[in-house]
């Protein structure tokens, strides 16, 4: 089943369930907003990426304006919803000054492996340990999944890309606790590499080995 959706490209990958903060103010995206809350639509969020406009992106419910200016620009607070894929894409949309497209809502399995979620648990408490960033490992909620944690990874927008392709929570698990095992021995060379650049010159208390 497809429908007509006004879009609103931007570089970045906006995942299901996510909160995202705006500030509107191209003359095309203030008048999408006004249309899409003054009837009730939503609007879809596809990655730009690779210099084009990326075939998947995230249909968006605006939840309010927080805020207008005088000349018109706007604060609004949006969330997104589900996955679409781009089946034809309209640089304008009909008498609009915005793009618009035909999209296909994707069918998304949410069918999470609890021993893969505990192991990327694990990880993540490594990692936001080793960074630093205990708070975030404090504030994962115990029912986490992919979406809530896709930022806080360490992706770069293309693997953020990818991830929102994968369209199984075990597919999506297995990926991430992937990247995981990966980033993780550089991260701790990294650490150990600091620690030795910051002994350099330092008194050393250095137990001699026996032999």
């Amino acid at each position: 089943m497809s429908k007509y959706l006004p879009l609103f490209p931007l570089s970045i990958v906006v995942f299901p369930e996510e909160k995202l903060n705006l500030h509107v103010f191209e003359p095309r995206y203030k008048q999408l907003v006004l249309e899409c809350v003054e009837e009730g639509k939503t609007f879809g969020i596809p990655t730009f990426i690779k210099n084009g406009v990326g075939l998947f992106g995230t249909e968006m419910e605006i939840l309010r304006i927080e805020k207008k200016y005088d000349n018109g620009e706007m604060d609004i607070r949006t969330k997104g919803l589900r996955i679409f894929k781009i089946l034809k894409f309209d640089k304008m949309a009909p008498g609009r000054l915005y793009a618009g497209g035909e999209v296909e809502f994707v069918e998304n399995k949410f069918d999470e492996d609890i021993i893969t979620k505990m192991k990327i648990r694990e990880k993540l408490e490594k990692l936001y340990e080793t960074l630093g960033l205990g708070n975030l490992y404090e504030e994962l909620p115990e029912d986490f999944n992919s979406y809530t944690i896709g930022h806080q990874l360490g992706l770069n927008t293309e693997q953020e890309y990818t991830l929102l392709q994968l369209l199984s929570e075990q597919e999506r698990q297995e990926a991430i606790l992937q990247h995981l095992q990966q980033v993780m021995p550089v991260l701790q060379e990294t650490e150990r590499l600091k620690e030795r650049v910051r002994l350099n010159g330092h008194f050393k208390n250095l137990t001699p080995p026996n032999f």
